[in-house]
Parts: C-alpha cells; structure tokens; sequence
C-alpha cells in the first residue's frame, strides 16, 4: 500500500538516519538495523560537532542534556537536541536535531526526525517519529501484542504480516499526538494528522485527517 511507503510518510532529509531507508519499502523494515546503524554512523560524526560520551553514545556538543537523565548506548543525540530531567533513553534511539525529549520520557529502538518534541511523560518503543511530530503529555507507543503474537498492520487493502513482535507506531510528518492517547502495536499514522486526545488508534490511520475515535476519522479541511 503506497500510502504506508517510507517516500509518503517522512521527509528524509530531515534525519541524520536517512542512510537506513535505503532500500527498504515500508519504515517498520529498518527496526532491526538501528542498532547496527548507529554504530556505524557514529564512527563517521564529526569530533568537532559530536563527542562520544561512554560506550556507543555520540552527543553534539549543543544538545543540552539534564545530569539525572540516563542514556544508554547506542545512542545519538542531535544537534540542539534537549533531553531533560529523567529522561530514559534505553539504547537503540537516534534523536533528531532540535527534538526534545521530556521529563519521565522512555526511548527504546526509535528514530526521531529532526524537531519532534516528546516532552511530557511518553513512551516510545520500537517506532519511527517523523519531522516535527509531537506527542501530547501521556501518550505512548504500545509495541507488544497481549496475546504476544506478531505484528500485523491493518490497511483497507487488507493485512500486512510484519514478522516482528516488537513494532509500535510509524508516525509521519508533523503529526500531532493528543494527551492520554495510546497508539497500539502496528499503528501507522499519515503525515499532517492530528489524533484526538484519549484516543485508542489501530491500524493506519490516512495522511491528513483527524481521528476522533474508531470508525470516526475525519479529512481535514483547507485552510
């Protein structure tokens, strides 16, 4: 389905990651690369910009990092990027430049793009945020089944088998997050969307809409 392609949800030239998306068709392909990716990536930054912080940890040297956050390797951390107090990144993430992650803030096998903003008690697990995305205060990726099962994305084209049973949510182009809101194992959401706050999201979710609850998505008007 051409709509759920890595070419119609990111801008690529808005990550440091952009190398990974190489030959694949559907984002949720490189999950098992990050790690392998970033410590690749990470030999090749520039020491003027970047320096490395433990083991596998590379942080440009005008990201502001809280001293109670935690991080752990591998690990980049973008230009300008803020990661504040509590922060958890557990290993596997590339923050984006200018993204900021929040108070209480779990990361574990992500790519942030440039500028998103999961500022306020998030987790994000096993997912891809695109250019300038922001999760509302409380929102999370699921990225386990319950009954422990592999992944599968819902499309009106029918279901895509993943192979994976950790995937949590591809998340396009400035997408807004509202708070409390849960995006369940295999979600896939459209660039220029907004979803509701408290909302419980399966499947794929279409690029410019805006999601009030299940079965009640809305396209968003001109402007």
């Amino acid at each position: 389905m051409k709509e759920l392609t890595v070419k119609e949800l990111y801008t690529l030239e808005e990550t440091i990651a952009k190398g990974i998306f190489q030959d694949v068709t559907y984002p949720w392909e490189v999950l098992p690369k990050i790690s392998s990716f970033i410590l690749e990536l990470g030999k090749t930054l520039s020491e003027e910009e970047y320096e490395k912080r433990g083991e596998n940890i590379w942080i440009a040297k005008s990201a502001r990092i809280a001293p109670t956050a935690f991080i752990n390797g591998p690990a980049i951390i973008g230009k300008n990027a803020e990661v504040r107090h509590c922060a958890f990144i557990r290993g596997n993430a590339i923050v984006g430049e200018g993204a900021v992650v929040g108070n209480s803030t779990e990361l574990k096998n992500v790519i942030l793009f440039n500028k998103v903003q999961v500022p306020h008690y998030n987790y994000v697990g096993d997912s891809i945020l695109g250019y300038k995305s922001h999760m509302g205060a409380g929102s999370i990726t699921s990225n386990v089944k319950s009954d422990k099962k592999l992944v599968v994305v819902k499309t009106p084209e029918g279901n895509i088998e993943t192979g994976m049973k950790k995937f949590g949510a591809m998340i396009g182009d400035e997408v807004e997050v509202g708070c409390g809101s849960i995006l369940n194992p295999g979600s896939v959401i459209g660039s220029h969307t907004n979803i509701y706050p408290l909302s419980s999201v399966r499947g794929y979710v279409p690029a410019g809409s805006i999601y009030k609850k299940a079965g009640e998505v809305a396209e968003k008007r001109a402007e």
